[in-house]
């Protein structure tokens, strides 16, 4: 992979490195790599959300004007992965998948970047960086005995049926893992710290409050957690209610942080607020390395804004070689 040297290596196979990776391509701007950890495009989508659920262009109702090559729509689970796959199989666009990356470097020697993964050295002009926000994610202050880390999660690769789970956390993934993890037939209790949801898309909070009145799961709110505690193997937890309650398993979807390490490791600076700083092209602190999707969002984020960062990127890079183009054609979906 060393010899061969990319016009655009993008890190990341969600909505913003789709977007990247077909804006570039539409404007034919050379040899493109997609890289992505997992081992297919949109992991999220694929593992989190349920069968048919829905999947909007917008988020929380803002309505975002797509400004590139790419006619997203609102629609399912199932019509967003075709779609994604469709483009991305139609278009000459390299990927490589079950592939960790490390760091970016400028050699100094070529004035490219060296994107370092877990296959080898890629040599590429420009990176995009377009990550979740999820591999790192949020952890509680309290302790988590080390006896009972097995049994303690922050995602549902280790959960099966038929255990006693509490799922902590308000936002969309905590709901989206409650009642998945319900429909598993397993005895769920949501608990979050507030006494109202106030991050839940529509969609979630009906699900968990029709789940929550047949009784498939319990929600718990206005309620925090003390203490963990290893009880006979099981956890032990104790709610600042004087109330305790023993579980086989919890799982946190406390939010994710920014992977302050990686981007480091690519040279990119961030703010007091761990944050990466990028300017209004999405080009980052370390040239030619941009920033698109999930890890460029202050907090939530649409697909649509995802997919617009592409644009940008592509745009920069173009006034940046001088060339003159045009945003006019459009793919259908």
């Amino acid at each position: 992979m060393k010899d061969k040297i990319y016009d655009i290596v993008i890190i990341g196979g969600g909505p913003g490195g789709i977007g990247c990776a077909i804006e570039a391509s539409a404007h034919k701007i050379g040899n493109i790599l997609l890289i992505e950890k997992t081992e297919n495009h949109s992991n999220t989508i694929r593992k989190f959300y349920k069968d048919n659920k829905r999947v909007d262009k917008d988020y929380k109702g803002q309505v975002i004007t797509l400004q590139g090559n790419v006619d997203f729509f609102d629609g399912t689970k199932e019509t967003t992965l075709d779609y994604f796959n469709d483009l991305l199989d139609n278009e000459k666009i390299d990927s490589i998948f079950n592939t960790e990356v490390e760091k970016i470097i400028r050699n100094k020697e070529t004035d490219l970047l060296e994107v370092h993964t877990s296959k080898g050295i890629i040599q590429t002009k420009n990176a995009i960086v377009a990550i979740g926000k999820m591999g790192k994610p949020n952890k509680p202050d309290y302790k988590i005995p080390p006896s009972i880390k097995s049994q303690v999660g922050f995602n549902l690769d280790k959960c099966s049926s038929n255990e006693k789970i509490l799922v902590v956390g308000g936002g969309n993934s905590a709901a989206e893992y409650a009642y998945h993890l319900a429909d598993q037939n397993n005895n769920v209790t949501l608990v979050y710290r507030k006494p109202t949801f106030t991050r839940l898309n529509d969609l979630n909070e009906d699900l968990l409050n029709k789940y929550n009145g047949e009784e498939k799961l319990r929600l718990r709110m206005n309620t925090d957690i003390e203490s963990l505690e290893n009880e006979e193997g099981k956890v032990k937890v104790t709610f600042n209610d004087g109330f305790s309650v023993i579980y086989d398993r919890i799982i946190y979807a406390i939010g994710g942080t920014t992977p302050v390490d990686f981007l480091k490791a690519c040279g990119i600076e961030v703010d007091e607020d761990l944050k990466p700083i990028f300017d209004e092209h999405q080009e980052t602190t370390a040239k030619d390395v941009y920033v698109a999707g999930d890890i460029a969002f202050a907090s939530g984020g649409s697909i649509a804004i995802a997919l617009n960062h592409g644009y940008h990127i592509v745009n920069n890079i173009l006034r940046k070689r001088g060339e003159i183009f045009s945003f006019t054609e459009k793919f259908s979906k």
